[in-house]
C-alpha cells in the first residue's frame, strides 16, 4: 500500500470511530468534502493546516500533522518540490495550456526524451535517481489516459523543438510519434511558432496555465532549478493575454500536426527535416 493510501485510510477509519460525517468532520476548516474524499482515497495531499485540524477534531495527539509531510514527499517522487503544486493541480486542471521555447514538455516527453534531459542538467545524478525522475515524468502522463479526467491541452512548440534533435534520428522519430499519436486521439492540441518569427511574446518564458471547475487559474513558470506558481489574478490574466497573443502568431494546428507528421517521417528515413523559411 503506498504511503498516501494508508495516510487516507487511517484518516478514514478515524473519522469513522470518532462518529463524524464528512461535513462534521470538516466544519470548522476551509475545506470541502470532495477534498477531504479525495485526501481518504490517496488522491490528494493533505495540507498541514488540515492535517492540524484532524489532529485537533480526532485527538491524534499530531499523528496526521508528523506525517502529511511523508505523503507529500510520497506524492511527488521524482519530482523537486516546487513543482508539487503543478503535479497535484495538473490532475484536477479543466484546461492546460503550455508553451514550450526550449525543451518539449514533460507531460508529453518519452522515456528517452526525458532522460537525455534531466542527465544533461543533473550528469552526475546515480542511475537510480534519473530511473526516479524518469518514472514520475511518464507517471504524469496517465493524465491523457483516463477519459473522464482529461484535460483540454493545448501545447505551443517552437519550430527549433522539432527540427534540432537532441536524441538520435530513430529518438526523435518515437518521440515526434508519441505527439503525434496524442493529437490523432484527440487528447492534445499542438501548434508550431515557426523559427523565422523575429519576435513574439514570452519568448523569455515557459509558461503553463491550468483552469480549474472549483478553484481560480493557475500560472506556472520554470527554470533549469526553480519554478513557481502566480494566482494573483491580475498577473494570470497579463499572462493569459500573452499566450493568447503568441497563439495568434502560431502555425494553426491543422498545419503544425502535418509539419511534425513530416518531420517525424523524415528522422525515421535518416533526414534531417525540413525547416520552415
Amino acid at each position: 500500500m503506498s504511503v498516501p493510501t494508508f495516510y487516507g485510510k487511517e484518516l478514514r477509519w478515524k473519522r469513522e470511530a470518532a462518529g463524524l460525517s464528512l461535513e462534521a468532520f470538516l466544519e470548522g476548516s476551509f475545506y470541502g468534502k470532495s477534498y477531504l474524499s479525495d485526501i481518504e482515497h490517496g488522491q490528494r495531499r493533505m495540507p498541514l493546516d488540515l492535517a492540524r485540524h484532524a489532529d485537533r477534531v480526532l485527538g491524534t495527539d499530531g499523528f496526521f500533522e508528523r506525517h502529511c509531510e511523508d505523503v507529500r514527499k510520497a506524492r511527488r517522487a521524482g519530482h523537486a518540490e516546487y513543482f508539487e503544486k503543478v503535479l497535484e493541480a495538473e490532475k484536477y486542471a479543466l484546461t492546460i495550456e503550455e508553451w514550450c521555447p526550449t525543451l518539449l514538455p514533460g507531460l508529453l516527453q518519452t522515456p528517452a526524451y526525458a532522460r537525455s534531459v534531466i542527465l544533461a542538467g543533473l550528469p552526475l545524478s546515480p542511475d537510480a535517481e534519473v530511473d526516479e525522475k524518469v518514472s514520475g515524468r511518464m507517471a504524469r502522463a496517465e493524465l491523457f489516459e483516463v477519459d473522464h479526467r482529461t484535460p483540454e491541452y493545448w501545447v505551443i512548440l517552437h519550430e527549433s523543438l522539432i527540427t534540432d534533435p537532441i536524441l538520435t534520428d530513430q529518438g526523435m522519430a518515437e518521440q515526434l510519434h508519441r505527439i503525434v499519436e496524442l493529437a490523432e486521439r484527440r487528447r492534445i492540441t499542438p501548434q508550431i511558432v515557426p523559427r523565422m518569427r523575429a519576435a513574439y511574446p514570452l519568448m523569455a518564458a515557459s509558461v503553463m496555465s491550468m483552469t480549474f471547475a472549483d478553484a481560480p487559474p493557475l500560472i506556472y513558470m520554470e527554470a533549469s532549478h526553480s519554478g513557481g506558481t502566480v494566482d494573483d489574478p491580475a498577473l494570470v490574466a497579463q499572462y493569459r493575454k500573452a499566450y493568447d497573443r503568441l497563439r495568434a502568431v502560431a502555425l494553426s494546428p491543422d498545419t503544425s500536426l502535418a509539419m511534425i507528421k513530416a518531420a517525424t517521417e523524415d528522422y525515421r528515413n535518416g533526414k534531417q527535416p525540413d525547416r520552415l523559411e
